[in-house]
Order: structure tokens, then C-alpha cells, then sequence
């Protein structure tokens, strides 16, 4: 009996569920607004840049019919056989008009209408099952990531360190990471994987664990980075590769031993003065013969140094803007006397006051460093 009752009153709790979700819906008043940002990710998703170029020459009506074209030609292209076959069925019978079938003793009328919207229902709901199934997979897959990245800050005395990484999608292919040389050195690490999603996530797991297995054994961070390079090359994908920045703090020295392979040049703040260090060798997994080398820069007290990825430099706003070189600089060059973790919030909310609504188009990665003594 109380499988019964609990079968009785499971269905109008789920439609109250769905009455209740449905009214804080219509209250929140941004349904509009929340659309034409879902048009413009579909835009974006189904037209490549070219195509987009191409459009905006045309007059509105032109425009209007080949985005329609485009956009369902490129959801068929992407369907499964079975799913395409029931939608382009959906679309004929959509444009049908309804049939009668009778004779002495029966009469039935066919409603294509009825039918082309049961059949796109169907192929919806089978989208949104493999989407929901990606959804919980790419949340396990967050949780492993997570829990394979530092949970704080490191410590070494004389310097402060401030670390951070936030996925454009569930996982993300940046690394950040520190590892414990030994008492009085610590290595750090900055790296971005081609390309975002599940594919970078396990690129930047298994250079994470590689720099992880062999940084402490090497001395020379040019030997480091071919042999970093060397293993990748072997390891990855074809036409993959990542950028990296990896170097060492010592306890009682300023001075700062620094390899680059392809990554974006770190920014040093000296007084009120920015400047760009070198961006280095090749990327990993570009060439087995890439030769790196070893840079070495003195951070006096009060200097600092910022290490970060593509995500913050080409964030972009709704506009397509991008945040650029030069908004970072700037601010960078009035951030004296203030702690890596003041200067790092300040970073992420211009970022995200400049990007505003627009969607995320990278993972943004910081690792911010400061001499004290």
C-alpha cells in the first residue's frame, strides 16, 4: 500500500515541481535576454568565422534565409543517421496537409501537424538524454580534476603565491600546479593544452603527472623541458600540443630560474614599471628536435610576477572585443605594495565586468608570485 499511495502523489509533486519551476521562470524577467544569448552561441556553434564574414555583406532578408539554411543543415549534418531520417521526416510532414481515410464503416482523419511535432519531440528528448549523459560523466570527470589540482596555496618564506584556474566548460585543459623540490625550493607551473573539453582535460592530466614524475630530477630546466617534450610528442594526439611555463622560487634568493615553451610572456612588475619576459622555445608536441632554454630573472623585495593563460588576454565581450595585453598591463603596473591574491580578485573582476554576459571562450589560469624579502 504505501508503494500505492507513494505512486499516487509522486506525479502532482512532479507537477508542482514543474508549475513552481516554470512561474520562478516568467518572475525573473530575463527569459528575452537569455534567448538572444542562447541564439548567439547557436550562431556562433553551427557557423564558422568564415561564413559569418560572408553573411554580414548580405542585405537582412538574404541574411534571414541563409542563417535558416545554414543552421539546419549543419543541425542534420550533426544528427545521428536515425535521428536526421525522423527529423527531415518531421520536416515533410510539417508542410502536409492532413489526410482523411474512409469508407462505408470507418472514418479517420491523419494530422501531419501532429505527427511532424511528435517526431521532433522524440529526437528532442533523445538529444537532451545523451546531453544529460554527457553532463554527468563531464561532472565526474570535474571532480577527478579537481581533485588532482593543488586545494591551496603553497608556502615558501620570503615569497608569497597565489594560485587559480576556472574551466571555460565542465573540465579545462589549463594546469596550474606546484611541486615541493625540497625544502627551500619550489617549482610551479603554468600549462594550456590545445583546445578545451574532456580531450585537453586528459592531455593536461598526463602532463601534469609527467612534470610531477621527472621535474625534481633534473638540474637543468632546458634538459627538462626536451625531455617534457620528447615524452608529449610521443604521448599526445596529432595536431595537439601545449604551452608551459615552468619555474623554480628559492627561500633565500630573488633569483627566479624560468622555462618557456611557447606560453605567453610572464609580466614583472619592478617599482611601477611592466615588463614582458621572453616567450621562449616551441610549444610541446610541436617537433621532437625542440631545443629549450633556461631563463633566469632577480625578483627584488616588492617585485612581482604574473604568469597567466590565454583565457584572461582573450576574453571576450559581447561586442567580440577582446580584454588584450594592454588592459593587463595597466593594471598589473598599479598593483605595487599589494598581495598576489589582491591583485589576482582584482584581475578576475575586470575580466568579468569586461566580458559581462557574454559566454566564457577559454579557461583563464593565473599563477601571481611576489618577493618579500
Amino acid at each position: 500500500m504505501a508503494n500505492d499511495q507513494s505512486t499516487k502523489t509522486g506525479s502532482p509533486k512532479r507537477d508542482h515541481v514543474l508549475r513552481k519551476t516554470i512561474v520562478n521562470d516568467l518572475r525573473k524577467g530575463d527569459i528575452g535576454e537569455s534567448l538572444r544569448r542562447d541564439f548567439k552561441e547557436l550562431y556562433r556553434f553551427y557557423i564558422d568565422g568564415e561564413t559569418q564574414e560572408r553573411l554580414r555583406s548580405y542585405g537582412r532578408v538574404k541574411r534571414f534565409v541563409h542563417i535558416s539554411w545554414y543552421l539546419l543543415k549543419n543541425l542534420l549534418l550533426k544528427l545521428t543517421p536515425a535521428r536526421r531520417f525522423l527529423l527531415l521526416l518531421s520536416i515533410i510532414f510539417f508542410f502536409s496537409g492532413d489526410t482523411t481515410f474512409s469508407n462505408r464503416d470507418f472514418r479517420f482523419s491523419l494530422n501531419y501537424n501532429l505527427v511532424s511535432y511528435l517526431l521532433l519531440l522524440l529526437v528532442l528528448m533523445l538529444e537532451l538524454k545523451d546531453k544529460l549523459l554527457a553532463h554527468d560523466e563531464l561532472q565526474i570527470g570535474r571532480t577527478v580534476q579537481k581533485a588532482l589540482l593543488p586545494e591551496e596555496n603553497p608556502t615558501l618564506a620570503g615569497w608569497s603565491v597565489w594560485l587559480f584556474t576556472r574551466p571555460a566548460n565542465d573540465v579545462g585543459g589549463d594546469l596550474v600546479d606546484y611541486i615541493n623540490l625540497d625544502e627551500d625550493r619550489l617549482g610551479l607551473t603554468l600549462g594550456d593544452v590545445a583546445g578545451k573539453g574532456l580531450g585537453a582535460a586528459l592531455l593536461m592530466s598526463k602532463l601534469q603527472s609527467t612534470l610531477r614524475a621527472i621535474a625534481p630530477d633534473y638540474k637543468s630546466l632546458s634538459d627538462l623541458g626536451q625531455r617534457i617534450n620528447l615524452i608529449f610528442c610521443r604521448d599526445s594526439l596529432p595536431n595537439k600540443f601545449a604551452t608551459l611555463v615552468y619555474f623554480e622560487l628559492m627561500q633565500s634568493s630573488g633569483k627566479v630560474r624560468l622555462l618557456n615553451a611557447g606560453h605567453l610572456p610572464p609580466l614583472v612588475l619592478h617599482g611601477n614599471k611592466v615588463e614582458e619576459l621572453s616567450r621562449g622555445a616551441p610549444a610541446l608536441g610541436l617537433m621532437k628536435t625542440s631545443n629549450y632554454a633556461e631563463e633566469e630573472i632577480d625578483l627584488n623585495p616588492g617585485d612581482l610576477m604574473v604568469v597567466y593563460s590565454d583565457g584572461v588576454t582573450e576574453a571576450r565581450n559581447e561586442r567580440d572585443e577582446f580584454y588584450g595585453d594592454q588592459r593587463l598591463m595597466s593594471l598589473i603596473g598599479k598593483s605595487a605594495g599589494i598581495s598576489p591574491d589582491r591583485v589576482g580578485e582584482r584581475i578576475l573582476a575586470e575580466v568579468d565586468q569586461f566580458v559581462g554576459d557574454a559566454p566564457r571562450s577559454d579557461d583563464l589560469s593565473l599563477v601571481i608570485v611576489k618577493r618579500w624579502s
